[in-house]
């Protein structure tokens, strides 16, 4: 594939949320650009090209150069297409705290996903969903501490940075309980449970996220080959 000067290239692949948080702010601002389906078990040499680090989707490629990192790539976009819709409020540290709290998102809460989808055994599964609850309440009460009576996840009447970080992960919470035979997600954390049931009906999110019943034959398929 030959990039074009100006072009907007996302190398990516469809079941990642990582690089569905890429389409998501794309799509919110109106960008035009190209999708690159990557087969992450045979990775091109212009995605090794253009991420020699982590050598990973996602990775946007824009007038030729190369960002990596899903939240470093959403900063980008806000950053040079600084246009209405914005993905984050003009106040400084409102603005850290959004940041604070998507990275918080993906340094605790994703790896126990993984954590819990990989787990054997009724214990094992138990106690990975227990650490999963207890890092979602910390979530919960720091959302609720930090932004009181707002909703921190929408920018106005779109969708924010934050939404975008955390629904185009956690909007697939359904599919996880269908890999693992678990409720991952509970009750536990209703406020959670009512924060991304509310971004994954937005039109959007809904228009981008993976289909149900493909991403949940994908996970299998990639679990099987984890625990083989």
């Amino acid at each position: 594939m030959e990039e074009k000067q100006g072009d907007v290239v996302l190398f990516g692949t469809w079941t990642s949320p990582f690089c569905t948080r890429v389409e998501l702010a794309l799509k919110l601002k109106g960008i035009p650009y190209e999708y690159v389906e990557e087969d992450l078990t045979n990775k091109s040499e212009l995605l090794l090209s253009h991420n020699p680090v982590h050598k990973k989707v996602p990775v946007l490629v824009h007038n030729g150069k190369s960002i990596a990192e899903s939240l470093i790539i959403l900063e980008y976009i806000e950053e040079c297409w600084n246009t209405t819709p914005k993905l984050l409020p003009e106040d400084p540290h409102q603005r850290a705290k959004l940041r604070f709290w998507a990275n918080y998102y993906d340094q605790k809460v994703v790896p126990l996903f993984y954590i819990t989808a990989r787990a054997k055994g009724k214990e094992e599964i138990e106690k990975a969903i227990e650490d999963l609850s207890q890092v979602l309440k910390v979530f919960e009460e720091g959302i609720e501490k930090d932004f009181p009576g707002q909703n921190p996840f929408f920018n106005g009447d779109s969708l924010g940075y934050l939404g975008i970080s955390i629904g185009s992960h956690g909007c697939n919470y359904k599919a996880g309980h269908e890999v693992v035979d678990a409720v991952i997600i509970s009750e536990k954390n209703p406020k959670f449970l009512s924060w991304i049931n509310a971004l994954k009906n937005c039109p959007l999110m809904e228009e981008t996220l993976p289909p149900h019943d493909k991403l949940v034959a994908r996970l299998r398929v990639f679990l099987a080959s984890t625990q083989a």
